[in-house]
């Protein structure tokens, strides 16, 4: 298993290396949302990999990277993955962050801008998580710890995914291996990790240090972050742009994997060529 000791943990990640005669190729480094790891860009990694160095990064007590005792908190987490960059060698990389990964995103880009080409924003906010919905995330995430994800899980599916995908007999394959993949992590990490997403501060007075060209992508049958909170990004960040996904909720690189990646190339091609 690939794991790199970054502020004193391990942390696990996926690394493509460089494609086949272009060992200068740019890094692409992604970040997942809650209750996911870096898989949920399988489809993206696989579209980019011919023309990109692709590296996904799962964050503590999620995937592969071990349950700590702390730093869980959103600018841990950013310290963390600027800290893999780093140990990594990758230079300048485009980041591409969904939900938590979204949060961690905006963090990298207003305080350490220099490390990145170009920055993704996907299914994210800005903002502090509402009192109500706050409150509901600790129970469930309490009821999580002490039960597993079953007496949950009809909830959670309905924020992580939207009807329209759900409603597929297509889609029962994907939220399976979502769910298996869940359920090998530990229970305390992954409470610590809902906390830390839940008691998130608001970023929204950063996002006029964001420099670098962003793309802001929602479902637009997100729940869990809708539209809006995109759009508030894009507004507040100087030239970004935004892109909604029909057909999809929160999870859109899962949801709808070749939209996703469709738009993704298309940007990061466009950064590149100036």
């Amino acid at each position: 298993m690939p794991l790199v000791d970054v502020n004193g943990v391990s942390v696990f990640y996926t690394d493509t290396g460089a494609p086949p005669g272009k060992p200068d190729a740019p890094a692409v480094v992604f970040g997942h949302g809650l209750l996911f790891n870096g898989w949920m860009f399988h489809a993206q990694v696989e579209a980019l990999r011919g023309d990109y160095r692709c590296v996904t990064v799962d964050w503590r007590g999620q995937g592969d990277t071990p349950a700590t005792p702390g730093g869980y908190d959103m600018d841990t987490l950013t310290g963390d993955a600027v800290a893999l960059i780093g140990r990594l060698g990758l230079g300048a990389v485009h980041y591409v962050g969904l939900s938590m990964g979204g949060f961690v995103g905006q963090r990298i880009a207003a305080r350490h801008g220099e490390v990145l080409r170009s920055l993704t924003l996907l299914d994210t906010s800005a903002g502090a998580e509402e009192a109500g919905r706050t409150r509901e995330y600790r129970l469930l995430a309490n009821v999580y710890l002490l039960t597993g994800v079953r007496p949950v899980l009809g909830r959670v599916k309905a924020e992580m995914f939207g009807p329209e995908f759900l409603a597929s007999p297509a889609s029962a394959p994907v939220v399976e291996e979502w769910v298996r993949r869940l359920r090998r992590c530990r229970r305390s990490g992954i409470r610590k990790a809902v906390l830390g997403v839940v008691e998130r501060p608001d970023m929204g007075e950063e996002l006029g240090r964001i420099a670098v060209p962003t793309l802001v992508v929602v479902g637009a049958d997100d729940v869990a972050t809708p539209a809006v909170e995109s759009e508030r990004i894009a507004a507040a960040v100087r030239g970004a742009r935004l892109e909604v996904v029909p057909g999809a909720g929160h999870s859109s690189t899962v949801e709808q994997p070749a939209v996703v990646s469709g738009l993704l190339r298309e940007f990061l091609e466009t950064v590149d060529q100036g």
